[in-house]
């Protein structure tokens, strides 16, 4: 079965999902945050299979998130390392996880805790604006279109009535969307595609 690719898409959750939307890679970019980076650690902790994880690792290096280095040259073996691009993934992970200890912890409670070892606290993942701090949550946030969003899309009736556009396009390059607007955006069928 051919796997649908949303790399092109105008929606950088889109292309987000295009490289990491399997439960494996998901997995297997948990482990190296645990501390694992080689081929047969990942088999043993996650009881994946070879071809899986080959394939994995490979859609994770081509898409710039783990680069491969050599450990071993008789014979050689490689490890997987994160690059910027995926250390930056951790609050992804971590945000994931927060979610999954709210709603799918058993009566036992969390499976694991997060410590921050800078101040010793156990602690979550937690969503804020990036310009005052406060929470983010759904209700508080309005999108637009942004620089990149393609020009031929935007007289497109779904996609004005999508960003409620009043016919001006900000599409200069210098022009920086806010992390946040106040205000609700009107929930619409169909609005999780990117169109």
């Amino acid at each position: 079965m051919r796997r649908t690719s949303f790399d092109s898409w105008p929606c950088s959750i889109a292309r987000a999902v295009d490289v990491l939307g399997d439960g494996w890679t998901l997995l297997v970019l948990r482990e190296v945050f645990y501390g694992e980076s080689r081929f047969d650690g990942f088999i043993d902790s996650l009881g994946i299979a070879r071809n899986t994880l080959t394939d994995r690792l490979r859609r994770l290096e081509e898409a710039g998130l783990l680069q491969r280095q050599p450990y071993q040259s008789e014979p050689v073996r490689h490890e997987y390392l994160l690059t910027d691009k995926g250390r930056d993934f951790f609050g992804v992970l971590a945000a994931i996880n927060a979610w999954g200890d709210r709603w799918l912890a058993d009566d036992d409670g969390i499976p694991v805790v997060m410590q921050h070892t800078a101040c010793g606290h156990d602690t979550q993942a937690k969503v804020v604006c990036a310009s005052c701090g406060d929470t983010l949550h759904h209700q508080d946030i309005a999108v637009r279109t942004g620089p990149g969003y393609p020009a031929r899309l935007l007289d497109s009736p779904g996609v004005q009535e999508r960003f409620a556009m009043d016919g001006h396009h900000d599409k200069s390059p210098t022009s920086e969307p806010s992390p946040v607007e106040v205000g609700a955006a009107p929930h619409r069928p169909g609005a999780g595609r990117c169109t």
